[in-house]
């Protein structure tokens, strides 16, 4: 009777755990009530995913805080963003920082929550001209993000950086091509974070960059174990599919296709995962239409990294 009387309390905090942990998607949840499984669906309809042209998605580490891409018929790329807040999500407004000029587009939450990254054609400070694609930064703060400032060299040097994520450690992930490139031969490029912060960028190796055209929008997993980028291959189901890289001690595995279930005859890019590793972001769409999907990510990772170890 004493050893059931002492397993009681234990069973309870299991219990409060288990509760605890799945708490952790019921914000996602609020957004939408239809969670995935082994088939991807759209996610927010009509909140998040609209009649519009929406892609790549980001969440703070709490997920009570998310900002996407919207493309209005015959506008530009705006971010919007929305905030879960006494039990509800607020409706998606236009981000605070939204530029007078240019356009603004794929913002990435830094792992810790204290950078938001956007690419954005905004003039850079002192310009009245815009000079090309560049990477922009807010930190983040109690009393909210800061006004957002270029990301400065290594990166703007170059006229074409975007869709940049982050790991843990800070290295940073995004596509751009060498000058006189066509922007079909662009790649997947590496900062790594140094004492003295960013002091170049690499083009990683031909496993990544050299297995179709159009190779772009790269998320890092926090940890760097894998990457998922898009481009348009002879393995591919439609005109981009999503392919996963796997990282083996800074050696990157070949990509394998992420399979009919998520990838179709249309084009799917700009993957992100949520923070808790269990849902998969990306959109699904054609040339003018097309809306954020997202799929239980879990059993599609462990399937493939399963094929790659064998």
């Amino acid at each position: 009777m004493k050893q059931i009387m002492k397993i009681i309390p234990l069973i309870l905090v299991l219990c409060l755990f288990a509760s605890c942990q799945q708490n952790k998607t019921s914000n996602l949840a609020l957004l939408d009530n239809q969670i995935p499984t082994d088939s991807a669906r759209v996610f927010g309809e009509g909140v998040i995913s609209t009649n519009n042209f929406e892609f790549s998605i980001t969440f703070s580490p709490e997920m009570d805080e998310l900002f996407f891409t919207r493309r209005k018929p015959e506008a530009n790329n705006e971010i919007y963003t929305a905030q879960f807040r006494d039990g509800q999500w607020s409706e998606p407004q236009l981000a605070f920082f939204t530029s007078e000029t240019g356009w603004d587009f794929e913002p990435h939450i830094s792992p810790d929550g204290n950078r938001l990254y956007f690419g954005s054609v905004r003039p850079l400070p002192d310009s009245t001209e815009s000079t090309g694609l560049h990477q922009w930064y807010s930190e983040k703060a109690e009393t909210g993000w800061s006004t957002p400032e270029p990301l400065e060299n290594p990166f703007i040097e170059r006229s074409v950086t975007m869709y940049l994520t982050s790991a843990a450690n800070s290295n940073l992930y995004f596509t751009t091509g060498e000058k006189g490139e066509r922007p079909e031969d662009w790649g997947i490029y590496q900062a790594i974070q140094t004492e003295n912060g960013y002091n170049g960028i690499i083009r990683l190796g031909d496993e990544i960059n050299s297995r179709g055209e159009w190779i772009a929008h790269s998320f890092i997993a926090p940890d760097e174990s894998y990457m998922i980028y898009d481009f348009k291959g002879d393995s591919g189901f439609g005109k981009a599919d999503l392919y996963i890289s796997f990282n083996n001690k800074g050696n990157w595995s070949e990509p394998i296709n992420l399979g009919p279930k998520v990838n179709t005859g249309k084009t799917e890019m700009c993957a992100s995962v949520s923070p808790d590793g269990k849902y998969l972001f990306f959109h699904r769409g054609d040339e003018d239409s097309g809306d954020i999907y997202w799929i239980d990510f879990r059993p599609i990772k462990t399937q493939l990294l399963k094929e790659t170890l064998n």
